[in-house]
């Protein structure tokens, strides 16, 4: 095990979701693992995933690191009853309306928001998860709208994977774009720099692009477009 609590040997998705999620022995303890687990989001939704440590989340509860390892043996662990448990926040008894694309895009926006709200999760998305208790009532939802399709259950997996590793990717670019748009200096000089590029008669495409009428940029507004493209081009048959 690494100082941060990092195993490296994968976590057992039984032991974590069907075993109990308390030590056996021994005096009740003054946490629990919903306490462990709310202060490290806590921890990342303020300063990113690399402040969550075994360490600091130990002393948000205010307790000792190894009284931890009972509710969460490793950092590996620890991300994914993060990740499960602000899966929790997505709704999944609202009504489908039958329409398998206008549901899979309102999916694809409760996710965005999901993913904005806390910015670190598209980065622990990026490794293999299994999914806890909250996430499979998601993924539930999903199969349920991708049901019109026809599809068999090996498309409707896919067609979920690709949705979510879609969001995940744009919300990333989301957050970098709006920490660059702190900076009107680099803004101005990028601007300058492609304006540069597309007079000096080598790239006639991108000159061309860039004189194309110019369409809404808010992050909602891009977010639909790309999204309409991927959605309205799946394949159902």
């Amino acid at each position: 095990m690494t100082r941060d609590g990092v195993s490296g040997r994968g976590v057992d998705p039984q032991q974590l979701w069907l075993s109990p999620t308390g030590p056996r022995r021994g005096r009740r303890p003054a946490f629990s693992r919903e306490a462990i687990t709310v202060a490290a989001v806590a921890l990342a939704d303020t300063e990113g995933l690399d402040a969550v440590t075994m360490r600091r989340v130990a002393s948000q509860v205010g307790a000792g690191v190894m009284s931890l390892y009972s509710y969460a043996p490793d950092k590996e662990t620890l991300l994914e009853l993060m990740v499960d448990h602000v899966s929790g926040e997505l709704p999944t008894t609202d009504a489908l309306t039958g329409a398998w694309r206008v549901d899979l895009k309102a999916i694809a926006h409760l996710q965005r928001a999901l993913m904005l709200r806390h910015p670190w999760l598209p980065g622990a998305l990026s490794t293999r998860r299994t999914p806890g208790p909250n996430a499979l009532a998601f993924l539930e939802r999903a199969l349920a709208a991708l049901r019109p399709t026809g599809l068999d259950g090996a498309a409707k997996l896919e067609v979920f994977a690709q949705l979510t590793a879609f969001v995940a990717g744009h919300v990333g670019y989301e957050i970098t774009q709006a920490a660059a748009a702190q900076s009107p200096e680099r803004a101005t000089a990028e601007a300058r720099y492609l304006a540069a590029v597309a007079a000096d008669g080598h790239h006639p495409e991108l000159a061309e692009a860039l004189t194309a009428p110019g369409r809404p940029l808010t992050p909602e507004a891009t977010f639909t477009r790309f999204l309409n493209r991927l959605i309205d081009g799946l394949d159902a048959d």
